[in-house]
């Protein structure tokens, strides 16, 4: 069942991100850019110690989410990650780093009618249910298929966006991220799908999306920015930079 349309008309987001511009000519680097799960162990090497080893959800305890991109000209790959907890980079070897790691504290309230410019890097992925060819009814909730044109990408995001006084959840139970934008002037990219040799069957296909971003749940939006969007959030998909 929908939930009820949000009443709050504002909402306070805080987090930490951490801005690494990373030589990516430099082995430490490189692995990580042609391995989606190196680039995994990564962005998590950051933040040992705060969970016990072992524990599989550390990543969502931390709140961690990363994005990055690369320019293979100048050879840097500039790394940016989002947690609930400070993290410590001071293991990564000098000559990996191209500029000493930035860190800012994001402390920011999110008010109905804010007007927000957005980047994202998402998972688009849907699942496709098997069906009884007699009946017709489902029988196994699926395997997920990925999008992998623009067009399907947008409808994939505008599935998720939320006008004003409509609930966090549509009828059929996918959530909404407490904005909404006009799908005519969102930019929609495709990027290179990332593999993993060290995690057998990985892959994850990515879409960059820009745009802008009108407040309307500004509690939803929150829950959306703390906790990412959509599937592969440990693989560098779901987080959304806004400013």
């Amino acid at each position: 069942m929908s939930s009820a349309p949000a009443t709050v008309t504002s909402s306070r987001f805080v987090a930490t991100h951490s801005v690494l511009t990373l030589n990516a000519a430099h082995p430490y680097v490189a692995k990580s850019l042609v391995d989606a799960h190196e680039m995994h162990r990564t962005v998590m090497s950051g933040f040992r110690g705060w969970v016990p080893d072992g524990e599989r959800d550390a990543r969502s305890q931390t709140g961690v989410l990363s994005t990055w991109t690369v320019d293979l000209k100048n050879a840097r790959l500039v790394l940016v990650v989002q947690s609930r907890v400070p993290a410590d980079w001071s293991h990564i070897p000098n000559a990996a780093l191209a500029d000493k790691p930035h860190t800012l504290t994001i402390d920011r309230t999110l008010r109905t009618g804010d007007t927000l410019t957005f980047r994202t890097v998402i998972n688009p992925v849907y699942t496709r249910p098997r069906r009884d060819p007699e009946t017709g009814r489902t029988i196994e909730r699926g395997r997920r298929i990925a999008h992998t044109r623009p067009d399907h990408v947008k409808g994939w995001f505008t599935r998720r966006l939320q006008a004003m006084d409509e609930p966090r959840n549509a009828s059929d139970g996918l959530p909404r991220i407490g904005a909404t934008a006009d799908p005519a002037t969102l930019g929609i990219r495709m990027l290179p799908t990332v593999t993993s040799a060290s995690a057998k069957g990985l892959r994850v296909v990515r879409a960059e999306i820009r745009g802008s971003l009108t407040v309307t749940d500004p509690q939803a939006l929150s829950a959306v920015l703390a906790q990412g969007l959509g599937h592969a959030r440990a693989y560098s998909c779901g987080l959304i930079l806004t400013r």
